[in-house]
């Protein structure tokens, strides 16, 4: 979860490992991860971090992705190419619903994972407390693998369980080991106990063991808890302080040790048997041109490979090179199991998987519906194709974002998924040179009408030679909601010539697009029952003109009333937060329509609603106030609604400024 430690964490191991001089600080900006601006600025990761380190000869790469649930769409690469997660969590139960999500989405990919319990110097529990806690955020059983040393109310230190060894921490090196102090002999004992038992739960050799009172060899412990974990069985918990730089050499042990290879992960994404690649995310550099980051799957491969797409052109893959943070080390072939970066990529996406056979590709999934929007247009005129070109190139590299040219509104909305979201996104548009103007986007108010009304349209003008005329009666009348325009002829005896007609019915069409309240008009029949012409002086745009006077003249006499857009909307919560969203929800004119358990994660309800589009404005930052950061809801357009009232004068009145 947010600001939990992953890149102080990412940091220490970088540290330890000699790929850093010393561990950078979020706080001053140094860290090595989280380079950007934006980063800095907001002192959090609002994209993926990649690291190389070599721990004991062995090459790892380390992916620190945001924690923010406003850039989940960013952990979507990573998940689908690793070989285990570590969730860095603290004991804090505000954080429980984050923390729930996370591993609710480790837990249905199948990936290996071990929780890392940071900030541990801080801890106003004790971690059996802790774990009882955090186990209400996960469906797998959490295991300790290690149990603090308290002095003074402070962890000094860990008791191993595996290994039934204590370390005392020292800050940023390798802890001193030590005798397990007598005081700690005790819940030592007990704790190992404990760990043994939910091991021997899926160890029936070990079971057995137990229940003689005897000592298990120290090899089979270690080999229930990597067999255990990588078959998703169980979480192993440790813990530490990344800020301090306690417990990450017992980490990358741990890693080194429990991790599973490429040949395990190839069988769990199931990877085809030829070449493969799964890209993790797409990059537009400023010299390199489009590159995309993404992991061999199977096979080898270099430069010049054609690899298909499940749909779409194939693609010829450039130089490929390795990554650590934003260096790029060229190298002449990728193995499975690299992580590279890979030149000229023109049509892929992030998600998609490219194949030797195009039976074995896949396509991207549907990107993150968006929660939160602006509408945006450059400062300068001179500046609009630019910003055009920026947009597309950042929604390619972020599947969170989207962009919409509204022509009803004649507006440009970026869509996001939250307000840290947009507002780092809008600083990359500045600092790609581009000055914009955001405004909240307009309402697409429409009107109709609740009566019938004849109405005679005519157009006569002279002004020497051929003059204009164009005489129409109209009826108009309402149609049912939603039911549109509606244009019928009735001309009998060739009162209106038959080839004047349809101008007649493009000046109506014309007129609609305005009525007396200034929108747009709606649900509409309009019947052409009579009129004139001459013979001379008639023209089609005479009949255009004479239509549209019809109209602008008799709307007025059918009782127009505004109509605003409703959406259905369904919320997902954490259970305990479902009577504050029902509150927001009224609160913004909504009617809440039902409530039911949500099916895809357990201790969290959907809130099904209707509530006007214009109060949809801010609901974001509303429900994840309400729901401990994690709620967020989908909406489609349901149906047009009467207002009435002073909101609709207020409306009338804005867009009658508007358009003066």
């Amino acid at each position: 979860p947010y600001q939990s430690g992953k890149t102080s964490l990412m940091e220490e191991m970088l540290h330890r490992c000699g790929a850093v001089q010393r561990p950078g600080s979020i706080q001053a900006g140094t860290t090595f991860g989280d380079p950007s601006p934006e980063a800095r600025t907001h002192q959090m990761s609002v994209e993926t971090n990649i690291a190389r380190i070599n721990f004991m000869d062995e090459d790892y790469v380390l992916l620190d992705c945001p924690g923010s649930v406003e850039f989940g769409a960013d952990l979507d690469g990573p998940l689908s190419v690793c070989d285990m997660a570590v969730v860095v969590c603290e004991p804090d139960a505000k954080k429980l619903p984050q923390l729930q999500l996370l591993l609710a989405r480790l837990e249905d990919r199948g990936i290996p994972r071990l929780l890392f319990l940071n900030k541990i110097d801080k801890a106003e529990e004790e971690v059996s407390e802790a774990l009882g806690l955090l186990q209400r955020a996960s469906r797998t059983p959490l295991v300790m693998r290690q149990i603090p040393i308290w002095k003074s109310g402070i962890a000094i230190g860990f008791v191993d369980l595996a290994l039934e060894r204590a370390h005392v921490f020292r800050e940023h090196t390798a802890s001193e080991i030590v005798a397990i102090p007598a005081n700690e002999l005790g819940r030592g004992k007990d704790a190992r106990f404990s760990m043994l038992e939910k091991l021997a739960d899926y160890d029936d050799r070990l079971m057995e063991t137990l229940l003689s009172d005897l000592e298990p060899a120290r090899d089979q412990v270690f080999d229930d808890l990597r067999r255990e974990m990588r078959e998703g069985l169980i979480v192993p918990v440790m813990m530490g302080s990344a800020a301090r730089g306690n417990g990450a050499l017992r980490l990358l042990k741990a890693l080194r040790h429990d991790s599973p290879r490429m040949g395990e992960t190839s069988v769990r994404v199931a990877a085809p048997v030829d070449a493969a690649i799964d890209i993790v995310r797409v990059i537009n550099t400023t010299h390199g041109g489009r590159m995309a980051i993404a992991r061999v799957m199977s096979g080898s491969l270099q430069e010049g490979a054609v690899l298909q797409r499940a749909d779409g052109p194939q693609e010829r893959l450039g130089q490929f090179s390795r990554i650590h943070g934003g260096r790029l080390d060229r190298i002449d072939r990728a193995e499975a199991g690299d992580l590279v970066a890979i030149g000229k990529i023109e049509h892929a996406s992030a998600m998609e998987r490219l194949a030797m056979r195009k039976a074995d590709a896949r396509a991207a999934p549907a990107r993150s519906p968006a929660v939160t929007e602006t509408a945006l247009s450059a400062r300068e005129r001179k500046d609009e194709a630019k910003l055009s070109t920026i947009l597309q190139r950042l929604v390619d590299e972020d599947r969170g974002l989207s962009v919409e040219n509204r022509a009803e509104t004649h507006q440009l909305v970026l869509q996001g998924q939250g307000e840290v979201h947009l507002k780092v996104t809008l600083a990359r548009i500045a600092r790609a040179g581009v000055a914009v103007t955001t405004v909240h986007p307009r309402i697409n108010y429409v009107e109709t009408i609740q009566a019938s009304a004849t109405q005679r349209g005519r157009h006569r003008k002279q002004s020497g030679g051929h003059g204009q005329f164009g005489d129409v009666v109209l009826e108009i009348a309402p149609r049912p909601r939603g039911s549109g325009f509606s244009f019928v002829d009735n001309i009998t005896g060739g009162v209106v010539p038959r080839q004047y007609i349809p101008a007649v019915e493009e000046g109506v069409i014309e007129a609609l697009k305005r009525g007396p309240l200034g929108f747009p008009v709606v649900d509409v029949e309009v019947r052409l029952t009579d009129g004139s012409f001459h013979p001379v002086d008639s023209s089609d745009q005479a009949f255009h003109t004479a239509g549209a006077l019809g109209i602008r003249e008799g709307l007025p006499n059918c009782r127009p009333v505004l109509l605003e857009p409703v959406l259905h909307v369904d919320i997902f919560v954490p259970n305990e937060a479902t009577p504050r969203v029902n509150a927001i929800v009224t609160a913004r004119r909504g009617q809440i329509l039902g409530l039911e358990a949500d099916p895809d994660r357990e201790g969290f309800d959907i809130v099904r609603a209707e509530i006007p589009a214009s109060d949809m404005r801010d609901l974001i930052i509303d429900i994840r106030s309400a729901s401990s950061g994690v709620g967020t809801f989908t909406f489609r357009h349901d149906h047009m609604a009467e207002l009435t009232g002073r909101l609709a004068e207020k409306i009338v009145g804005e867009q009658g400024r508007h358009a003066a």
